[in-house]
């Protein structure tokens, strides 16, 4: 049964625009390849809440997905053997964390709207 997750992971700042993109193609790619891609946003540089591996600043990147239970163990060694990624973190979304996450998506794309009109 497919089950939904949200995972986020960070990118080290060294990387240019076209490695980044490179790199959440991958994961994008290798989520598509094991379930569905539910919603995608990219977060840009970020300061880091402390210092990892020297970096104070990193590039977010969150996907929610569904996929098999058995698929995280599978993405997450992906991250470990990337060198691209500093930190990630994936998290099992039950009910009420799917209704926040849809409530958060309506309102940003209702900001957006308003943006867009003026």
């Amino acid at each position: 049964m497919l089950k939904q997750y949200e995972t986020v992971f960070i990118a080290t700042p060294v990387l240019s625009d076209s490695q980044i993109k490179e790199a959440v193609a991958k994961y994008s790619d290798l989520i598509k390849a094991n379930g569905e891609v539910v919603y995608e946003e990219d977060w840009g540089l970020r300061k880091l809440a402390y210092p990892i591996q020297k970096k104070t600043t990193g590039f977010y990147h969150l996907i929610e997905f569904k996929a098999e239970p058995e698929f995280i163990a599978t993405l997450e060694t992906q991250y470990k053997r990337d060198e691209r990624i500093i930190r990630f973190q994936t998290v099992s979304m039950d009910k009420y964390a799917i209704a926040f996450a849809e409530r958060r998506r309506a309102k940003k794309a209702e900001a957006q709207n308003k943006v867009e009109e003026q």
